[in-house]
């Protein structure tokens, strides 16, 4: 299996973000552990001063908007990078606590014991968060902003992968990963009344999805025809949402950041040398657009 515990935990960046804030809005798409990418990108963001006042994730965006929004720098890439073969937070231990792959109840009872959060600056209503998630009723992506729900067990649906996971109750209203029917949340941003958007994405430009939906979707979700319908949809709308925010970037209405070369990271990968290299990449490729950013942001 090789390292359990990414070599490296040493040199990933640490501290707290500095109190300004960066009128404006960033949105985080999913990805599995591709999220790794833009946890780099976010820490790189606070070590400049670059903390926008509204922030939107959707499945491991979601996760990640929580270090970002308390300021904590190398907070997300650090319970990745130690946790991701603890059974607990992946693996048997989060499917007999959690229902599904990753432990949710693991990490915001444990593990931030040890790594705590700043919950002032989480809580701040200063600093917007919202988390999408979808509903299996309507197969509609819904959003949950910060302060107006319970923020853990909104992050919680937003990144409760499907087919490996048992839904979350809202409510009484059952979730899944955001992912489902919207992979990148951009909507919010445009709703939020920001006039400046960043927007983090966790492949590279040129990636597209094949239409349509995995074959066992049908058989998982029969009971849910509307999610059925949505997650059809999903992948052309992903692809026309790719080429939209693109011609957005070019037009020079929002800033775009995607991977600089192709992410060989699945959704499950285990490789701890490989998902520390794109926190990395990540990092590094934030590094060398801050002056364009800020030129953008200003």
């Amino acid at each position: 299996m090789g390292n359990k515990v990414y070599r490296h935990l040493d040199e990933l960046p640490s501290g707290r973000a500095g109190d300004e804030r960066t009128n404006g809005c960033i949105v985080l798409e999913g990805g599995g552990w591709k999220g790794l990418y833009t946890l780099g990108v976010l820490d790189c963001l606070m070590m400049n001063g670059i903390n926008f006042t509204s922030t939107v994730g959707c499945s491991a965006g979601a996760l990640s908007a929580v270090g970002y929004v308390s300021g904590q720098i190398g907070w997300g890439a650090r319970i990745d990078l130690t946790y991701r073969h603890d059974p607990n937070y992946c693996g048997l231990g989060a499917v007999k606590r959690d229902r599904g792959v990753t432990g949710f109840s693991y990490l915001f009872r444990d593990i931030i014991r040890d790594m705590p959060l700043d919950k002032k600056r989480l809580n701040d209503p200063a600093r917007r968060m919202a988390v999408s998630a979808t509903n299996l009723l309507t197969g509609e992506v819904e959003y949950f902003e910060k302060g107006r729900c319970n923020l853990a067990r909104a992050v919680q649906a937003s990144a409760t992968v499907p087919y490996v996971s048992r839904p979350v109750m809202i409510g009484g209203v059952p979730y899944l990963d955001g992912g489902c029917a919207e992979k990148i949340p951009f909507p919010w941003a445009e709703r939020s009344g920001e006039k400046k958007i960043m927007v983090v994405r966790t492949r590279e430009l040129s990636f597209r999805r094949k239409p349509g939906a995995p074959k066992i979707a049908a058989l998982m979700y029969r009971g849910y025809p509307k999610l059925l319908e949505s997650m059809e949809r999903a992948n052309e709308r992903f692809n026309e949402t790719a080429e939209m925010l693109e011609e957005k970037h070019k037009n020079g209405e929002i800033f775009l950041i995607a991977p600089s070369e192709p992410v060989a990271v699945t959704r499950f990968d285990g490789d701890m040398d490989k998902l520390g290299a794109l926190y990395w990449l990540g990092f590094n490729d934030m590094k060398g657009r801050l002056d364009e950013l800020r030129e953008y942001l200003n």
